[in-house]
């Protein structure tokens, strides 16, 4: 994936998020200089990942297949310093920007839209080989218990919710012809190196192709405390 358009969808997620009236921590404007600056006070953002996440999955077709997203509050399983055990994402979503169809082995989160457009969200649970079952399951809808076929599509409109437990394949995106959305994950804690499981061959953090100057650093790339 290109910095460029790593710097381009941050300046246009950040522009989105401010016009929704949700407001990012301090950090989100760091630059890179100041990440070169900052000491051992801000490990926690550093050991959590927190902060800007743009990834392409190694697709190659960031306006397809991507994702722009902020993590605001995160623990770490095991590491008695960072003992939350919840996270909280942020996540800008244009029309038709999927993530690719993927299950998270222990992370229960919540998708709600906060604003915008509606959200469509297509859904599975995981059988014991890790593909699409077929059978019918229930999820919670904004609270209400609802029954879900196999790869059926929800619609998620603003305020609404649903709640994914582990082992729920989905893929979700902004429903064209809505406008873009801001959706919010609040979930147990995220470990997104190891607990996403994509049913095809992608890869969470892909290399970077520098041909401009970073704006912001992702929060897989912060140097250690200087």
């Amino acid at each position: 994936m290109n910095r460029s358009d790593i710097n381009r969808a941050i300046r246009e997620a950040a522009a989105f998020i401010e016009q929704m009236h949700f407001r990012l921590p301090p950090f989100a404007l760091w630059t890179p200089e100041k990440w070169r600056e900052v000491g051992q006070e801000a490990d926690e953002i550093r050991e959590c990942m927190l902060g800007w996440d743009v990834t392409d999955f190694g697709a190659g077709e960031f306006v397809r297949v991507g994702r722009t997203l902020f993590t605001l509050r995160n623990g770490r399983y095991g590491d008695p310093r960072y003992a939350k055990v919840y996270a909280e994402k942020a996540i800008y979503n244009p029309e038709g920007q999927r993530a690719p169809l993927h299950f998270h082995q222990s992370k229960m989160e919540d998708i709600i839209n906060r604003g915008g457009g509606n959200i469509l969200i297509t859904l599975w649970r995981a059988g014991p080989d890790n593909t699409p079952a077929k059978e019918e399951f229930t999820l919670a809808v904004s609270g209400i218990t609802r029954s879900i076929s196999p790869g059926e599509t929800v619609r998620i409109t603003p305020g609404e919710s649903i709640c994914l437990p582990p082992r729920t394949i989905h893929q979700f995106w902004g429903e064209e012809g809505t406008g873009a959305s801001l959706s919010g994950e609040v979930s147990s804690v995220c470990n997104d190196r190891t607990d996403n499981f994509f049913l095809d061959k992608l890869e969470r953090f892909p290399p970077i192709e520098e041909d401009e100057a970073p704006f912001r650093l992702l929060c897989s790339e912060y140097p250690p405390a200087g």
